[in-house]
């Protein structure tokens, strides 16, 4: 059994998009447009964690043409919470402005905590701040050609998530439409927005824990936010 993996779903509004991918790939329509100042809203949260987390927020800053504005009040484009049972997850893009509640969040960074280790901070910030940004899943592409070994993968979400299939299915198998999509056009097992994939979870991949921005990560959300 591998270690713990810590698992970002999958949280859209009503209506949910269709099937499949593109990698590197980002929802069309979803991404902020070159240039716009993104207003960031904690709801709660230690100001060590909060500090953190913006810090390697802005390493997405480097790349793309777009600002973050770190705010104390209204309005704002996304609202981060730090709800320890629900995990860490955001909204794909501008997904967030269907959420009109304002005490609501769009982002989730259950897991962090002052004590939590740097890389850990690298791998989960970067990789819901890839969601803020319109960025999707890597894993999900249509042609990204994973041998998945369904039984293991079925098996070990069951046990440590409490997934029933249809639930891995829709997280880890299931593919956006790529008509849906602007992408790439090759897999990137070191892109920020794959998930882990252990030795034993597919026949022809293993993928570790990806903690930084990779250069195909880098190219494309510059292309983006041009």
């Amino acid at each position: 059994m591998p270690d713990e993996i810590r698992t970002c779903i999958d949280v859209f509004p009503d209506p949910q998009p269709k099937t499949a991918t593109e990698r590197m790939a980002l929802v069309q329509g979803k991404s902020w447009g070159s240039g716009w100042t993104l207003r960031i809203r904690f709801l709660e949260g230690d100001a060590a964690v909060q500090a953190k987390v913006k810090a390697v927020a802005k390493k997405w800053l480097d790349f793309a043409n777009i600002y973050f504005a770190f705010v104390d009040a209204e309005p704002s484009h996304v609202r981060i919470g730090f709800a320890k049972g629900a995990g860490s997850w955001s909204l794909i893009g501008k997904d967030s402005l269907t959420i009109k509640n304002v005490a609501m969040p769009t982002m989730n960074l259950g897991w962090l905590t002052p004590e939590t280790p740097d890389h850990e901070y690298s791998r989960v910030v970067l990789h819901e701040f890839g969601h803020a940004l319109g960025c999707i899943h890597e894993h999900q592409h249509p042609a990204a050609g994973i041998d998945w070994n369904k039984p293991a993968v079925y098996d070990y979400y069951k046990k440590t998530n409490g997934w029933d299939q249809a639930k891995v299915d829709k997280q880890i198998f299931d593919a956006y439409d790529r008509n849906l999509l602007v992408s790439t056009k090759a897999a990137d097992p070191q892109s920020i927005m794959m998930y882990p994939i252990p030795p034993g979870f597919a026949n022809n991949l293993v993928v570790g824990w990806n903690e930084q921005l990779s250069a195909t990560d880098q190219t494309f959300i510059r292309s983006v936010y041009v």
